[in-house]
């Protein structure tokens, strides 16, 4: 199982030809407390950079990026009940889509964890 991440904070863990989608702990504590999570529906094709969710918090609205190209297999609806879980256990129980990797090439492009916690150490 492979952990990337985005410049945008978003993380993607892949587990053979499909992969669970959230954002990151320090998204979430940007964002402070999480009211409201809408994840996407089963059977979604999303591109890469198009939004995959939005979550609301406190604070703001955000949209939640793709990563990479992917087609939706499950939305997590136990956010719905409990958006706190975001905030909590952001890179864990807080995953809002599980997807089907549609291009496995762009994983290359996206940030391991030693980069992603380099490019935190430069905002």
């Amino acid at each position: 199982m492979s952990v990337k991440f985005t410049k945008d904070h978003e993380w993607i863990k892949t587990d053979g030809e499909t992969a669970k989608v959230g954002i990151t702990q320090y998204a979430a504590d940007q964002l402070g407390d999480v009211v409201y999570v809408e994840v996407p529906e089963a059977g979604k094709t999303i591109a890469k950079g198009d939004a995959i969710a939005v979550v609301e918090s406190v604070k703001a609205a955000s949209d939640v990026y793709a990563p990479i190209d992917c087609e939706v297999v499950e939305g997590n609806a136990e956010l719905s009940g409990a958006p706190e879980t975001v905030n909590s256990s952001a890179e864990a129980d807080g995953w809002f889509a599980i997807v089907k990797v549609s291009n496995p090439s762009q994983l290359d492009e996206l940030m391991d964890e030693a980069a992603y916690k380099a490019y935190l150490e430069s905002l």
